[in-house]
């Protein structure tokens, strides 16, 4: 697997093997610029940014969604709001689909209306259409399928009743990278007992600085700066401690707090109180945070042996 490495000025040099990586760290002619993912090729993300979208992402999303003006009365240059479809007060959600963008007369004077009932059921038809990712991945695949059958090589499809039937079959478990093992005619999966990396997005942090409750009053502050001792919440740092309870060496995420004692959340739990004296920075945050995961074998489950077509939903996979 290739690595990209920057020698002791930042510069980039051409990638190369992991050993010769380590060889260049070892002599002092290159530096470590990221610790994740800089992993054994076994390892592979399996929990990219799942879950919902940060506070941040939502507005950006919607902003490129309805072209960076109010939804309805098109004004442009306007401060603009987030606004429900469907209120939620109607059974409406917090799903970004069910978002649109409003100015603030326009939010006002819609109330507790949907978007139908003010008189825009173009914004409801818009936001049930089906994303256009899923289709451009579908027309990409189908493409690729086409081009990969046109060269004359042996090109084998599945479907994704019979990945679940060999995941079962085989005991293994539910993932990403472990689903891509199991797809089409496998006989058995071996060497999959191995650890993982989990990327999940975190995101750098709120502009807010003042916590509110759900009726809008203040219930706590935040401090007026993100960094404390040249620490930044998100940041992979190295705490060594040489005495006390919590003797020892941690690394893992940190949480910086205002009194210089933070809290770091490693594979085995969070650290708390840690003073920033005993920390060092291995790599600054970048909105997302890692885990290595180890993977558990699961007990496989008896099941009957069938041929494929038979009690399979023939989706493609």
């Amino acid at each position: 697997m290739a690595v990209f490495v920057l020698d002791r000025r930042g510069k980039p040099l051409m990638p190369c093997s992991e050993k010769r990586a380590r060889l260049l760290l070892t002599r002092g002619r290159a530096r470590v610029h990221r610790v994740v993912p800089l992993q054994n090729p076994q390892i592979s993300g399996v929990a990219y940014q799942q879950g919902t979208l940060a506070g941040y992402e939502v507005r950006e999303y919607l902003l490129e969604q309805w072209g960076r003006r109010c939804a309805y009365c098109t004004g442009d240059g306007v401060p603009l709001e987030i606004d429900h479809i469907t209120p939620r007060s109607r059974g409406g959600s917090d799903r970004v689909t069910n978002l649109t963008l409003a100015c603030h007369p326009c939010n006002q004077a819609k109330g507790n209306r949907s978007a139908a009932e003010f008189g825009h059921p173009e914004i409801e038809a818009k936001a049930k259409q089906s994303l256009g990712d899923a289709a451009a991945v579908n027309s990409t695949r189908w493409s690729l399928l086409n081009a990969l059958t046109a060269t004359g090589l042996a090109v084998e499809t599945g479907t994704g009743g019979r990945t679940k039937w060999n995941r079962t079959r085989l005991g293994v478990p539910k993932t990403h990278a472990l689903d891509a093992a199991c797809v089409g005619v496998v006989e058995g999966v071996t060497g999959w007992v191995a650890p993982v990396l989990s990327i999940r997005c975190t995101g750098r942090g709120a502009y807010q600085r003042t916590r509110v409750t759900q009726d809008g009053f203040p219930r706590g502050y935040l401090m007026r700066h993100k960094q404390v001792r040249g620490f930044q919440t998100g940041d992979l740092v190295r705490a060594t401690v040489p005495s006390g309870k919590k003797a020892g060496i941690h690394m893992g995420r940190v949480a910086v707090r205002a009194t210089g004692r933070f809290n770091i959340q490693t594979p085995q739990g969070v650290v708390q109180g840690i003073g920033y004296r005993h920390c060092c920075v291995i790599q600054r945050g970048d909105g997302y945070g890692y885990a290595q995961l180890g993977a558990t074998a699961l007990p496989s489950p008896a099941i009957r042996s069938r041929p494929e077509g038979r009690g399979f939903s023939r989706r493609n996979g």
